[in-house]
């Protein structure tokens, strides 16, 4: 039985998971940092059995049209918005993903935008670094907002929106949620209230976003909800970038609907240079780094690897995206190994 050919679309952290992947397949990688260009993705993914890529490669129609042997994706991510999963399903590739190995980085840094938002963290350096701060101790300099005892609003309460919750209770707040679906072992566990999203707006000093990018999710937060929200409100979002409508919330920033906001994701990766987001004080910007921890990043590899190998050894992956597509073309077809 010929080796699988497998195109991995960037160098991945992890020598183990490399090592794994280039034991039962041949491998075609792209060594440079950035992602190959469209041209690149197309004309390597030619020929090939699997792909392992990452959700700044768009894996659609056109790059399986040219990939008719593909049987998996694998995605080195949570989120599979960046691929058409009904056309993988009809032609039955199975799509993997990364979920469940970045829970808790992801909740790290949601924490670290709370409080960098609430207490003016990054504001209070650069002034600092700018040789700005010239009085002594006063008291009504770089004001903000106290967290401990606050409401917490979390708006999807899956893995992430459940660790984050979890964090929150050593800050003694008062946790509300909404979700398609009710947690009862969640408002057990931590006390949770489920209300109806537009309660959740109004009721809490910080929102916290966790969906997926869905069509219903798109611009799920817009003026509407911004404007439901209070005044003195933060919202932070390290979910997915179109999930919040950039307009409408850089007028919601500058006209003071609400207080401020975190962002680790954005409509468009990377923000353009001089992006009004870039020149507002009351919103701290990270570069989607939620899983940017040394130990997660290795995990995730190793995942994302293990997913692609076990359903080219027709067995059942640690997370399929796509579970249909056992209906077009078994396990026991796509066995390359």
């Amino acid at each position: 039985m010929a080796r699988p050919k497998v195109y991995v679309t960037r160098i991945l952290p992890s020598e183990k998971a490399m090592n794994m992947l280039r034991e039962y397949c041949d491998v075609d990688l792209n060594e440079k940092p950035e992602p190959p260009s469209r041209e690149e993705l197309i004309e390597h993914v030619k020929g090939k059995d699997g792909l392992l890529c990452l959700l700044t490669d768009k894996i659609d129609k056109e790059v399986m049209d040219v990939a008719p042997n593909l049987k998996v994706i694998s995605t080195y991510s949570v989120g599979f918005d960046h691929i058409d999963i009904e056309e993988a399903t009809k032609r039955g590739i199975y799509v993997t993903h990364t979920p469940g190995v970045l829970t808790e980085a992801v909740a790290d840094l949601t924490w670290g935008l709370i409080l960098a938002v609430a207490r003016r963290v990054v504001e209070s350096d650069k002034l600092i670094r700018q040789g700005s701060w010239k009085g002594a101790w006063s008291p009504t300099f770089m004001l903000g907002r106290e967290v401990y005892g606050k409401t917490l609003g979390i708006i999807g309460m899956g893995r992430i929106g459940t660790a984050v919750a979890r964090r929150a209770k050593g800050f003694n707040m008062r946790i509300i949620y909404f979700d398609k679906a009710r947690r009862e072992n969640v408002e057990k566990e931590l006390g949770a209230e489920y209300k109806p999203m537009e309660e959740v707006l109004k009721e809490a000093d910080i929102i916290s976003l966790h969906v997926p990018l869905t069509k219903e999710t798109h611009h799920l937060i817009g003026e509407r909800e911004l404007k439901m929200m209070k005044k003195t409100a933060i919202l932070i979002n390290t979910a997915r970038g179109a999930v919040v409508d950039t307009d409408a919330l850089v007028r919601a920033l500058k006209e003071g609907w609400i207080a401020g906001a975190g962002l680790d994701v954005f409509e468009q990766e990377p923000l353009p240079e001089g992006h009004p987001l870039t020149k507002l004080d009351n919103v701290v910007l990270t570069p989607h780094i939620g899983s940017a921890a040394v130990e997660t990043r290795a995990r995730m590899a190793e995942m994302a690897v293990e997913n692609l190998i076990a359903v080219l050894k027709g067995e059942e992956p640690k997370a399929l995206a796509n579970p249909d597509v056992k209906n077009v073309r078994p396990l026991s077809e796509v066995k390359m190994i």
